[in-house]
């Protein structure tokens, strides 16, 4: 019987079951920022014991880092410490750490692929739920809590149980105008936002076989808010390419025995999965949040549903959706006004998306009353689209082009909505509060869709206001 992924990366980095049955799992690489893992550092330090293998841990500031302001000290004093403590841990521990001053700071699910640190057929931990971006590389990448990331920090490994695989298949072409984003939306709606609860997703498909590596990023980003703390895409060609000649990639004949282990490393044909569940490309239109869950999504061209017309398990937390919103069931969502225009986060602040943005509003400005932001994922990103020209395209068109952070995806940054804003974001959570303001809005949506929006001063269809057919 053959073997998925996560059975043979599992397999491989077993060091042992535990007496309540949880594995303790080696954790190949770790990931730190400045939020989760000061207090990390104070327990290991308390326990008398050091980093075990600092080469196997790598560090960015991301959460806290203001985006305007870059000079420190930082205006927040809260964020300067945090800074300061994760610079001083690093050092003391022999932590590499991409500092501001690196050039090559950012959100941390961001630098690890750029630099070539996020590998197949390993495991990865970080203080962050996002870590699943990371199974895009066909690596099994956890998201864990603080005292984990002391585990990590003092022995490498941690205490897991092993999840079920279910294997998403979503095959076909998606028509123009629709993109990664659209897709996990789409597949959050139909399996739930704990659809995913004691699952790994692994995305499957002559549509993912097509996706570019970032776009593959963009869905496994996602995995968790459809309740899968794991999700990824087995390696191929897309993956290898992608990560040639990149920092921490192998090099010379190394490159040639890890592409060959890497191809091992992928699910066989004949794997045995816990379930397997099938989506047709084509049905799939662009599509929005319009409640305070990444489930609660609608195609761009359907209207507020009426709370009653779900299913009753849905219900209350609908009515309780329509009233944060301030939206109205059976209003068309093509229309509904916006304050706030957010391109960024770890899910959709790579240089292909501002690439495809850029691309489609050259000459075109932002609505008057919207103010628009623009957050490359990392410095870069930042970098390159400077030298493309694509930031003059932004500034030009009226948005504020940023300094490399998480921003205005959570509210612990000096970017947060005021009062009950409501913000078309390329983010990946639209919970109550999530963009610092307790009565802020938040409508998930594509990059493009985001820029539709910031240009229409409403939520718009990408696909009409660009003329893509």
């Amino acid at each position: 019987m053959g073997k998925t992924l996560l059975d043979k990366v599992w397999e491989e980095h077993t060091v042992r079951t535990l007496p309540d049955g949880r594995t303790q799992l080696l954790i190949g690489t770790h990931l730190i920022h400045e939020v989760t893992s000061p207090q990390a550092f104070g327990m290991v330090r308390d326990l008398g014991l050091k980093v075990l293998y600092p080469n196997r841990t790598f560090a960015t500031v991301d959460h806290i880092v203001p985006t305007d302001q870059r000079a420190e000290p930082f205006s927040d004093p809260l964020a300067d410490a945090m800074v300061k403590e994760l610079r001083k841990n690093c050092a003391e521990s022999g932590v590499t750490f991409f500092d501001l001053p690196s050039g090559n700071q950012g959100i941390v699910h961001i630098v690890g692929p750029e630099q070539g640190i996020t590998q197949p057929g390993t495991t990865i931990a970080c203080g962050d739920s996002h870590t699943s971006t990371h199974g895009a590389f066909g690596a099994i990448a956890f998201g864990i809590g603080t005292s984990q990331v002391r585990d990590v920090l003092a022995t490498q490994t941690m205490a897991i149980g092993k999840p079920k695989v279910r294997r998403i298949n979503v095959d076909g072409k998606l028509a123009p105008g629709v993109y990664s984003k659209d897709v996990i939306l789409h597949i959050i709606r139909h399996l739930g936002v704990n659809g995913g609860i004691g699952y790994a997703y692994e995305f499957a498909g002559s549509t993912f076989d097509a996706f570019t590596q970032e776009e593959r990023m963009t869905v496994c980003n996602m995995s968790i808010e459809g309740g899968a703390r794991v999700g990824y895409v087995n390696p191929d060609e897309t993956t290898f390419e992608y990560l040639r000649g990149r920092p921490y990639s192998p090099k010379g004949a190394e490159w040639d025995a890890a592409v060959a282990r890497w191809k091992a490393v992928a699910s066989d044909k004949d794997a045995v999965y816990d379930d397997i569940v099938n989506f047709k490309a084509e049905e799939i239109l662009p599509t929005i949040t319009w409640g305070i869950t990444p489930g609660q999504a609608i195609f761009i061209d359907e209207a507020i549903p009426n709370p009653d017309d779900l299913p009753e398990k849905d219900r209350a937390t609908a009515h309780e959706a329509i009233e944060h919103m301030k939206l109205t069931a059976g209003t068309p969502a093509i229309g509904i006004k916006i304050d706030v225009a957010f391109l960024g986060s770890c899910t959709n602040g790579r240089l292909s998306d501002l690439q495809e943005v850029a691309k489609h509003i050259r000459g075109r400005k932002v609505a008057s009353h919207v103010k628009a932001i623009v957050v490359p994922g990392s410095q870069g990103v930042a970098s390159v689209a400077e030298k493309m020209g694509l930031a003059e395209i932004f500034r030009e068109a009226g948005f504020e082009w940023r300094g490399a952070g998480c921003s205005m995806c959570l509210g612990m940054n000096p970017d947060k909505l005021v009062g009950d804003q409501l913000c078309a974001s390329s983010s990946n959570r639209n919970f109550k509060g999530r963009q610092g303001s307790p009565t802020g809005r938040t409508m998930l949506m594509s990059p493009l869709m985001v820029a539709a929006a910031a240009l229409t001063g409403e939520v718009s269809d990408a696909r009409k206001v660009f003329g893509i057919n």
